[in-house]
């Protein structure tokens, strides 16, 4: 038996819009918060006076508000304004997470997904503010930010290190592999970062969400598997054990080691398995089919031993 007998995958398969309409739910539930809370922004945009509005100003990132006066809910409800002088700034972020978003939520699930998306929105926040409050230390106003790139860059790294090799369209004509496409945002916010450059976007926010989905993916962090998966990750700890050395006892040979498992391999083929079940076999892409192979060919040795 392989790894596609496994439970989930037994029963009928959904429609074509079936299936578009499950597949990134949960981008799509953020999509439209995001263009709600824009629309809100626009409507409370004072006409004649300079600044953003009453709302934008309570729900945005301020350092001095997080930092000396405890407003906290700021590092999240940031991710979620955009500036209302502009419409690139939300339609840009919001492209993004329409493209990239679907093929991490499909790969994870929605509910971790939506974990790791506020996640790396908050970390990228609380980057930007420790910078601001570093430049200029003190609880004087300072410059606000708002906008869900910190999330969104840590969505596009995840995506880079699970797809390197997809080819995207940069500016709808140049054919680039994902993992260069990223990675040119990536230096581009360092080197701006790093030269000090008053740009007026919020790099070490892209930064920052860029970092966590870094340590995400590379380190297997899951942020909704709770108590269980705790323990379930150190049951699969090898134990030490203590052995009594006797001059007089023949000399042992050990037994050989089981295969170390990549639980990060085995988790990704678990979410593609639901996935097909969910979507069917026409959602699988290359690197999907890549996975099960592997994981596959990863069971078959396992049974061997």
């Amino acid at each position: 038996m392989g790894i596609y007998d496994r439970e989930y995958l037994r029963g009928g398969r959904s429609s074509f819009l079936g299936a578009w309409a499950d597949s990134g739910r949960m981008c799509k539930i953020l999509v439209a918060i995001n263009a709600a809370v824009f629309v809100v922004q626009l409507v409370t945009l004072p006409a004649q006076e300079e600044g953003f509005g009453p709302v934008t100003e309570w729900l945005a990132m301020k350092p001095s508000d997080v930092f000396y006066q405890g407003q906290v809910w700021r590092l999240a409800t940031a991710c979620f304004l955009h500036s209302p002088l502009s419409i690139w700034h939300i339609l840009f972020n919001m492209l993004l997470l329409w493209f990239f978003g679907p093929l991490i939520e499909d790969l994870y699930g929605s509910r971790e997904f939506l974990a790791f998306y506020l996640t790396a929105g908050v970390v990228g926040n609380l980057a930007w503010g420790v910078t601001a409050l570093w430049s200029a230390p003190g609880p004087q106003p300072q410059t606000l930010a708002l906008g869900a790139s910190g999330a969104i860059m840590g969505v596009l790294v995840v995506c880079a290190l699970i797809y390197p090799n997809k080819t995207i369209l940069l500016w709808w004509v140049l054919p680039v592999p994902l993992w260069a496409f990223a990675l040119l945002y990536v230096v581009g916010d360092l080197f701006v970062f790093l030269r000090g450059v008053h740009t007026g976007v919020a790099v070490a926010a892209h930064l920052g969400g860029a970092a966590f989905g870094l340590a995400y993916q590379k380190l297997g962090w899951r942020l909704t598997g709770g108590l269980a998966a705790l323990l379930k990750r150190v049951s699969r700890q090898p134990r030490s054990t203590l052995r009594i050395h006797r001059e007089a006892e023949p000399a042992r040979v050990a037994a050989p080691r089981e295969p170390v498992i990549d639980e990060q391999l085995e988790a990704k083929a678990d979410a593609v398995l639901e996935k097909l079940n969910r979507l069917g076999k026409d959602s699988l892409t290359e690197e999907d089919r890549e996975i099960l192979r592997r994981a596959s060919e990863q069971y078959r040795k396992r049974r061997l031993l």
